[in-house]
């Protein structure tokens, strides 16, 4: 009888493919890199993202010198059912910013400006809802680009309080998948 199953395989189709001395040199390289990054990416990210909050929170100081002056008074007002008047808020929200920033710089307190920044980030977005037309009128107008490229300090506010926090990132194989030879 012959058998049913699946034939066995045979060492010629189940041994992986020689590595060539090009591919291996690439393989090892693509790897110290990855170490490299992996490494020293998110202490960079943070204080990255710590110079940005310093900068925009130290101009907010000097009234007239930040672009987004007005935009913080109408936010906050807005935000606060006009209980917080506009040069209250901009005063606040420079204190704020500042002490994120060096907070991410410094790596001090960092816990507490990462939670400090979380309730930021809702009222930095919050333009986007509150004043839309303002924003996105006849096409993106440069107040509308200046709050969108927060989207972007959302985003690496959530890779550095995850690493803060304990996240491990980890990296996938780096070997493509490819298709089996005919």
């Amino acid at each position: 009888m012959a058998p049913t199953g699946p034939a066995a395989p045979t060492p010629s189709t189940t041994a992986p493919a020689a590595e060539g001395p090009r591919r291996a040199a690439s393989r090892r390289l693509r790897e110290g890199l990855c170490e490299r990054l992996a490494a020293w990416s998110v202490p960079a990210l943070r204080v990255a993202l710590g110079l940005v909050f310093l900068v925009f929170g130290v101009l907010k100081f000097f009234p007239g010198a930040s672009p987004a002056e007005q935009i913080v008074r109408r936010t906050v007002e807005a935000l606060t059912f006009g209980l917080v008047d506009g040069t209250a808020a901009v005063v606040l929200t420079a204190v704020v910013e500042t002490a994120v920033g060096l907070a991410l710089l410094t790596g001090r307190a960092l816990r507490a400006g990462l939670v400090v920044l979380a309730v930021t980030l809702a009222g930095v977005l919050s333009p986007v809802a509150l004043f839309p037309g303002d924003l996105f009128g006849d096409g993106m107008t440069l107040m509308g680009q200046y709050v969108l490229k927060d989207v972007v300090l959302v985003a690496a506010a959530g890779v550095v309080a995850a690493a803060t926090l304990g996240a491990r990132f980890t990296l996938a194989a780096a070997e493509p998948a490819r298709a089996p030879a005919a």
